[in-house]
This record gives C-alpha cells, structure tokens and sequence, in this order.
C-alpha cells in the first residue's frame, strides 16, 4: 500500500465495529453481566452493616422511591429507574444497594473502629427510622468490622486470641478459619445479637483493598443465601406429617384393591368405583402440594449451591481450636437442607405412585366395565333372536289372516256373479281361491325378506332406490 493511502486511512479510523456483524440484542447485557455487582474495597480499619430484606414484587416501586428519599436527604443522584445495582457516597458513609431475585441487599460501609466491638454500628449513621421503614421483611442483617492484624491480634499464627474472640462475641461458640490462603481470617458465631444483628470479625494481614471488598462480601452472601435457602425448611417440615399420612391412605388403598382382585373376591365394581374416586381425591391433594411447594425448593436448592461456592472461594485454613466455616456449614445447614430434598423427592415418588395406582385400577375397572358391555351386548343378541322368532310366528298369522281376509273377498264376489245369474257356487269358488291365495302371500313375503336381504348386504337404507338410476 501507498504511503498517501495509509495516510488516509489512519486519518479516517473505521467505526468500530465496522469489521463484525451486527451485534445480538443482548450482546451488550450479557457481556457485562461477569461484571455485575463488583466488590466494594475496603482499607482497614473499618466498619460495615449488611441488611438484605425479602421484598415481593409489588413492593419494588416503594422500595425505589425509599432508596430516592435517602438520596435527597444527603444531596445525591438517585439510583436508575430498572436498575439491580447501585453505589453512593452518603457523608460519611458508602452506600451499596443490590436487587436479587427475591430479596434486596443494603450495604453501608464507614472507615475507622468504635472504641467498643460493634458498639458503633454503621448503621447508626443514617438518618432517624429510615432503615426500619425499608420495604420488605429482614432475612439477614449483621455488622462486621475489618481490622489489621497488628492491632488486634495476639493469638497463635497472628490470629485473635480467645479472649479477644469473647470481647467480640461473648460466650458464644466462635467459628473461623484463614481465608484467602492465610492472607486474613474471618470469625463469627452465626448468631442474633440482642440488637437484631449478627456479627463478623475480619482480620487483615495482607489482603489487598479489592481482597478484603471480596472476601466481606463473600460472608454476607454465605449467610443471607444460607437464610434463603432455608426458607424451605418451615414448608418441608410442615408437608412431613401430611406425607406419612398420604403414604399410609394409598397403602391402605392398595391393600384394598389388591384384596378385591384376589380371586373369589368377586366383581367388586361398585368397590373399584369408590376406591378409583379416593385416588382421584389423593392425587389432587399430592399434585396441589407439589405445586406449592416445587418453586421454593428449587429455590433453595440454587441458594444452597451459592453458598458452598461462597465458602469454597473463601479458600479457608484451619485455626487449631475452631471450627472453619464450612465444617460449620456441613454440620449445620447440610441436614436441613437434605430434609427439603427428601420432602421434594418423596413428594414426586408419592405423586408416581399414586398415578401408577389410579391407572392400574382405571384398566381394572375398564376391563370390568368391558365385561359388562359384553353380557349385555349377548342378551341384546338373544333378544333379538327371539324377536326374530317371533316376528316368523307373527308373519305365518298375518298369512292366515290375509288369505282369511281374502278369501271372504273372494266369497263376496263369488256370491255377487251367482246373484247375476252366473252358475257359480261360491263356497267351491272360494275353498279353489284359497291355495292360490296363500301361495300369492307367501310369494309377497319372500319378496320382501329377500329386499331386506339386499339392501341389508348392500348398506343402502331401507326403502332408498336400488338398482342405480334406472331402479326396479
């Protein structure tokens, strides 16, 4: 290429993307969705207060508008209208609003320690009631602070002592671990203080700003998804007692049908009616439990899930006399959460099984009501056989009676040409008429039987035309 050529296509830069496609509708969203919700940093020492509250959609405008309030009180831009996530400088704190799915989370940051442990909450920095009036119902609140490891810790390994974990959290048991692969630790006692809050202890030895944002996060999102997930446990506890129930009807149910088809047991079809009607009743209410119930276990599934990953990238070393957070975590959330699974799967088996019941006694009582059909079907055919016979008995008297009929036709006129002067004798005219007369009905009769005959092999209705244009 020319010097002057690319002279001027360095002076004309292509757009940029000038070189691609055109790009998907939500190439843009989805690429910056790795990116969403980015940890805040933090410097030691400082404080910090997590709130996530479950609001229901309804409530989404009002929990908008309180943020906005907020705002105006401290001077600054709101939050976008359909946003998830938001970050403002309130005076002296920082303040970081995330929308989940079902719950909200408020998280207010400040620099610097209170004199006592947590007896300063960041919290206490927002206006008057402002936090209590938040849209929703709290899942999660707590209050952390990070501190450097040089001005706290006197413990084994540069970690808290076990005097300075009870300054912290009183009589508690403590749970805690190195996190970051030694670069800090963390500690709390998963508890509700007296004032609504848990608590969380984060020592800095050599995390960075961005490490520490990360790792704080990453203990609040352990316990309020650990909250959501156990949202299931109430529902799976409160189904326990209606699924044994449920479990003994259909046993006791298929005890009753297995009994009424043993042989000799009998027809039994009135009994199959009442016990396909019962099924019917349990598969409803099996079916109206599954619906309530699925979504909020497959919930809780998916938060259980975030927070073994939460704890995994917590990248925790043991502390000799303490239990990490996921030994906590496998001791105390894993059975609540396998109690859920169970409750979910038996509801399917039970759902199964009550299905496969109700289709082996619906054949059951088709197959009765098939029989049925049959032996009626037979009398009908034995009735019609003796319809028939007697239609044959009834036709050999309609031929005495027409040929009777007849023949007196057959006197009257004899009589009549005798009275004309024909040399007749009627009684003679009449006993000659009678053969004839019978043959003639007879030979009607056969007629007509065999015209049924035909249009019965010929499927045309009966008395229709016959023969194609021309007829008979």
């Amino acid at each position: 290429m020319a010097g002057a050529d690319r002279t001027a296509l360095a002076r004309c830069p292509m757009p940029v993307n000038a070189l691609l496609p055109p790009d998907h509708p939500d190439r843009a969203s989805l690429a910056a969705e790795v990116h969403a919700r980015p940890p805040e940093p933090l410097a030691a020492p400082s404080r910090a207060t997590y709130v996530a509250v479950r609001i229901e959609g309804d409530d989404r405008a009002a929990e908008l508008a309180h943020i906005v309030t907020l705002c105006r009180h401290h001077g600054v831009a709101s939050p976008p209208t359909g946003g998830t996530q938001w970050v403002a400088t309130l005076g002296p704190l920082r303040f970081k609003w995330e929308r989940h799915g079902e719950f909200s989370s408020y998280t207010f940051f400040t620099p610097g320690l209170s004199a006592q442990p947590f007896a300063e909450p960041v919290a206490a920095l927002l206006p008057a009631l402002w936090l209590a009036g938040v849209p929703g119902l709290t899942v999660f609140a707590a209050h952390a602070k990070l501190v450097p490891a040089d001005r706290l810790c006197d413990g084994p390994l540069g970690m808290p002592s076990a005097g300075q974990l009870a300054q912290h959290f009183g009589a508690q048991v403590v749970v805690g671990a190195g996190i970051g692969d030694g670069a800090g630790g963390a500690f709390t006692d998963f508890m509700i203080h007296a004032d609504g809050f848990a608590r969380f202890l984060l020592i800095d030895r050599e995390m960075t700003e961005r490490q520490a944002g990360r790792m704080l996060q990453r203990l609040f999102e352990i316990e309020a998804y650990r909250m959501m997930a156990l949202l299931a446990l109430p529902m799976a506890r409160g189904l326990w007692p209606r699924l044994l129930q449920i479990e003994r009807t259909l046993a006791e149910l298929t005890a009753c049908f297995a009994g009424s088809a043993a042989p000799g047991a009998g027809d039994g079809s009135a009994q199959d009616e009442q016990l396909l009607q019962q099924l019917m009743a349990l598969a409803a209410e099996v079916e109206s439990a599954l619906a309530a119930s699925q979504a909020r276990f497959g919930a809780s599934r998916a938060y259980h899930a975030l927070v073994t990953t939460r704890i995994a990238e917590l990248r925790e070393q043991r502390i000799k006399g303490l239990q990490t957070i996921d030994e906590f975590m496998a001791r105390r959330l894993s059975p609540a959460m396998a109690t859920c699974a169970t409750v979910a799967q038996r509801l399917h088996d039970l759902s199964e099984r009550v299905a496969q019941a109700s289709s082996l006694l619906s054949t059951r009582v088709d197959i009765v009501r098939e029989r049925q059909n049959q032996a009626l079907l037979a009398a009908t055919a034995r009735r019609a056989k003796l319809q028939l016979r007697l239609q044959q008995t009834v036709e050999g008297l309609s031929v005495a009676a027409i040929v009777y009929y007849l023949a007196g036709l057959v006197g009257y006129g004899a009589k009549a040409l005798k009275a004309a002067g024909l040399p007749l004798s009627p009684d003679l005219v009449t006993g000659a008429a009678v053969p004839l007369l019978a043959l003639g009905a007879w030979w009607v009769l056969q007629r007509v039987h065999r015209r049924i005959a035909q249009d019965e092999r010929d499927g045309a209705p009966l008395g229709g035309n016959h023969g194609g244009p021309h007829g008979h």
